[in-house]
């Protein structure tokens, strides 16, 4: 399954951040604060993909140039402590293309428009050179309050409230896993998957998912579910454990977490990703049983199939085929092949044995059935 991730923080004047230096860092431009007096330049910053601004039709134009869409939005706020926007920060599938994930983004920033009137500005990064480059994400920076003709009006409370906000924050990320879900779809089906084979996402918690999954009777599934949530590093432990894997990587060793808080989510990392194999392993051994059944071999022979499927996993993924159930099939032949020997091996031996009854030895009681003869294993499979 496709990894999900979206939180929304708060740029509050109470903690000294303020909207026009938010917008200048995700977008990497240069802004002047007319409030504080001060520029934010960050025009330096690399890794910004694409940024683009969303509003309700009825906004006035200034509302498309960034460094007038936060300045007005901190001009509207008289309070020290106002919150001043809210960020959206999103998680994008590595697993689509560029476009799809500049789609999918730019449908999350219309729906937050539609459902809310609030300005919305978007910035989507690249994975930070030196991290995980499957780390593909989006900076959703948006007002706190509705844009309309007239400018900024009324506080979004919908999302302020504790008895309003936590409800709507997760309808949006119902929204954003089934923005994902489609787009992975459509990439699947391009790549020709079958659904079972399409990643996904999931947005809900852990322990909702192995609800589900033991609802269903999908064992496995729960079992890889009962793990706590992953631990937050936080900027500077994060920073330690990234410098500490590049020296790794260069000297040529493993990489040993130097804090408790990375051991602990290294130690969980690898543990999910043990897991992942073992569950991908034991669905192809899965599927090269059924298929081998379905071609009408028994269950020997079938076994044997998904026993070899699992054994030529890590050669076969070196050769890249283009077809999983194509690669499959071929195993499926050739143990039918085999199975076909042995069979006539078999019945060779049944005709020499039922030849040496007949000829009447003596000791021998023909009448009685003969053993039926057990499998290399020393198993009696029926």
């Amino acid at each position: 399954m496709a990894s999900y991730h979206l939180s929304v923080k708060t740029i509050k004047r109470s903690a000294g951040r303020t909207a026009t230096a938010a917008g200048a860092y995700r977008a990497g431009e240069r802004i002047e604060c007319q409030r504080e007096g001060r520029v934010h330049d960050y025009t330096r910053k690399q890794g910004i993909e694409e940024t683009f601004i969303v509003t309700p039709e009825n906004a006035p134009a200034w509302a498309e140039d960034r460094a007038s869409l936060w300045n007005e939005a901190e001009a509207s706020e008289t309070r020290r402590n106002s919150v001043t926007a809210r960020e959206w920060e999103l998680a994008l599938p590595s697993e689509i293309s560029a476009e799809d994930r500049s789609q999918i983004t730019r449908g999350f920033a219309e729906e937050l428009v539609s459902r809310y009137g609030i300005a919305v500005d978007v910035a989507i990064h690249a994975p930070n050179r030196e991290g995980d480059q499957r780390n593909h994400h989006a900076h959703v920076l948006t007002s706190t309050r509705k844009l309309e003709a007239e400018g900024f009006t009324a506080k979004t409370r919908v999302l302020d409230s504790a008895r309003t906000g936590g409800v709507e924050i997760e309808q949006m990320r119902g929204v954003w896993a089934q923005l994902q879900n489609r787009a992975l779809e459509r990439a699947g089906r391009e790549r020709g998957l079958g659904e079972d084979e399409t990643e996904r996402v999931d947005h809900r918690s852990l322990e909702v998912q192995r609800s589900d999954a033991v609802s269903r009777g999908d064992d496995l599934t729960a079992q890889g579910l009962d793990r706590a949530p992953e631990l937050k590093l936080g900027p500077a432990a994060n920073a330690m454990e990234r410098r500490e894997k590049r020296a790794a990587e260069r000297e040529g060793r493993a990489y040993q977490p130097l804090t408790e808080r990375g051991a602990v989510v290294h130690a969980a990392r690898q543990a999910r990703e043990l897991f992942v194999e073992m569950r991908e392993r034991l669905e192809m051994a899965r599927g090269a049983y059924d298929i081998a059944r379905d071609a009408g071999q028994g269950r020997v022979s079938a076994g044997l199939v998904a026993l070899r499927a699992v054994a030529n996993k890590d050669r076969s993924a070196e050769r890249n085929p283009e077809d999983v159930r194509e690669r499959l099939a071929q195993i499926t032949g050739r143990a039918q092949e085999q199975a076909d020997v042995e069979q006539d091996g078999l019945g060779r031996g049944r005709d020499r044995l039922r030849e040496t009854l007949d000829r009447g030895s003596d000791g021998l009681d023909t009448s009685k059935e003969v053993e039926k003869p057990r499998s290399a294993s020393g198993w009696i499979l029926c």
